[in-house]
């Protein structure tokens, strides 16, 4: 898609879009809430996945305190045993960052 801009010339630049921004939520447990189903709904097929992969699919909500909020969501699911590390895969800007994988528990319905 493509954004028209008028130039001072009268003719028309054609420039991209602007991005698509996502929302943000600034109450995190409101937040956790939101997202969580999601990310439990996932670890339940027993996929492998990265964090912001899942969040870009589902079109999920910024958190709060976006460099500390995702970890403190993973961490949460890791300790209730509906997730667990699966190695690392890469972010969007091609750094190492931890896959995860539902549990055993997580795919047979007995943890959520």
């Amino acid at each position: 898609m493509t954004h028209l801009t008028p130039a001072f010339d009268g003719s028309a630049l054609e420039a991209a879009a602007p991005a698509k921004s996502r929302r943000i939520i600034d109450n995190y447990e409101a937040w956790e809430s939101e997202v969580r189903p999601t990310f439990v709904k996932v670890a339940k097929t027993g996929q492998s996945f990265v964090c912001w992969r899942i969040a870009q699919q589902h079109d999920l909500p910024e958190p709060p305190d976006q460099k500390r909020d995702w970890a403190r969501l993973m961490g949460s699911l890791h300790r209730d045993h509906i997730i667990r590390c699966d190695g690392f895969g890469l972010a969007r800007d091609k750094s190492a960052v931890r896959r995860w994988r539902g549990t055993v528990e997580a795919v047979q319905g007995r943890a959520a």
